[in-house]
């Protein structure tokens, strides 16, 4: 399925991204796609000039299709937060429950597989992104059978079963810090170093530290208007609240009855989610003086960048870029996202990992290096004054120079060249192909 090269001879060259589950699979994927046409996106991804840099036929135009679960929340996401068009396949977990469970997913998985071959025998990608969920397996499995190189992206430290098992079946592996290497088993290397080595056909280079790649709105939106977006006074610290796109209700809870006690001190932007706590949100708020009211910012959900109105402009509603960039603190769980988009407006956090899904390890990387606390979801049970979550706040509210450490700290960590990397390795992946 090997296509022309010749950009005189052809369409765009077509990419497929893949990812599902969690907006943290999603949005690595669309920071992609934004830089794959970006001017200048695949050159100015390199250190050192090479022969991928030179291979000027591939600078694009690129085009990209996004391909999710069938049901799966990436849908209305990519629809939301980008103008890509959206493929749905059938994907199903590689575990199951029980025997039963485990039939009903491999069949899932089968038919997932067939529907991914036809797609790619229609639409004839050159390479393809995958940034986890289940939706990626049957996706690479048909890549595999039509001979498209793959790219598997890992945005945790730790690896999920899926993206443990495409590892195995992907060209290249891509990963957010060093340290997932030893839970691949494969030695990682670092982005210009990777770049040089598969300049000299170093076909030993399997892993390759890229960071994660978020919008670039982060970089480079103005602290100032952030606030002013949410209505924020200037003579008093902002604490941001936010426990993904499904919400988080232990941290909802908590904080809930932590509003008076709060909101004298600070003003809270805080977005709950979409599992039925707004209700319950408003109730507490609605108990509060007015005054302390006016300090409490509740949204259900924020999108990731401005809507565009008819005419043209950009709406001057909140957004969840504006609300990290306008905020001093943050409470929030320690998915995949927290990696890239907290390093990446410097700003500091309280990590409450979500159990049993390898956010652990999420927050340990940035608590190791200073820029984070980690408080366990069992903690936030004690919802008082004398409470490890109010005590944590309050210390890091009110000793500005820590604070403002940790936010030093938590900005070296950003990686802003991440999605424009990505958007390179795709390049490689399909030179590789070609000139092999």
């Amino acid at each position: 399925m090997k296509r022309s090269l010749d950009p005189g001879a052809q369409s765009p060259l077509r990419v497929w991204l893949v990812g599902g589950g969690t907006g943290g699979h999603v949005y690595p994927a669309l920071a992609v796609a934004a830089a794959l046409n970006a001017p200048g996106a695949l050159s100015a991804a390199v250190e050192t000039p090479n022969r991928w840099e030179r291979a000027r036929p591939l600078d694009g135009p690129w085009s990209a299709l996004y391909v999710g679960s069938v049901g799966g929340m990436e849908a209305a996401l990519v629809a939301r937060e980008s103008a890509l068009p959206f493929q749905a396949i059938p994907a199903a977990a590689l575990r199951g429950r029980n025997l039963l469970t485990m039939v009903r997913n491999l069949a899932t998985l089968a038919r997932g597989t067939a529907a991914a071959h036809r797609l790619a025998e229609r639409d004839r990608p050159v390479a393809i992104l995958g940034t986890g969920g289940y939706v990626c397996v049957p996706v690479f499995l048909a890549a595999r059978l039509a001979g498209i190189p793959t790219m598997i992206y890992l945005p945790d430290v730790v690896p999920g079963l899926a993206v443990r098992f495409l590892a195995r079946l992907s060209s290249l592996v891509a990963c957010n810090v060093a340290d997932s290497g030893r839970y691949l088993g494969l030695e990682p290397f670092d982005y210009g170093e990777a770049i040089a080595r598969l300049n000299a056909h170093d076909r030993a280079v399997r892993l390759i530290v890229t960071g994660y790649p978020v919008r670039q709105e982060l970089f480079s939106a103005d602290r100032q208007a952030c606030r002013a977006a949410f209505g924020l006074c200037d003579d008093l610290p902002t604490l941001l609240v936010a426990g993904g796109s499904r919400g988080s209700r232990s941290i909802n809870r908590a904080i809930a009855a932590l509003l008076p006690v709060l909101l004298p001190f600070m003003e809270i932007i805080h977005v709950c989610g979409r599992e039925g706590d707004v209700t319950f949100l408003r109730a507490a708020m609605q108990e509060l003086p007015e005054t302390l009211q006016k300090r409490y910012h509740l949204f259900e959900y924020l999108h990731g960048v401005p809507e565009m109105l008819t005419n043209g402009a950009m709406s001057p509603a909140p957004t969840m870029v504006a609300a990290l960039v306008a905020a001093d603190l943050a409470i929030c769980r320690s998915g995949a996202s927290t990696l890239g988009e907290l390093p990446a407006v410097g700003l500091p956090a309280l990590l409450v990992p979500y159990p049993y899904v390898h956010q652990d390890e999420n927050a340990d990387y940035l608590v190791q290096r200073g820029a984070a606390v980690k408080i366990s979801d069992a903690a936030l049970a004690r919802t008082t004054e004398d409470g490890l979550l109010f005590r944590e706040i309050s210390r890091l509210i009110h000793r500005w120079d820590e604070r403002c450490a940790m936010a030093e700290r938590m900005r070296a960590l950003a990686q802003p060249d991440a999605a424009r990397r990505l958007a390179f390795l795709l390049q490689t992946l399909v030179i590789r192909r070609h000139t092999a």
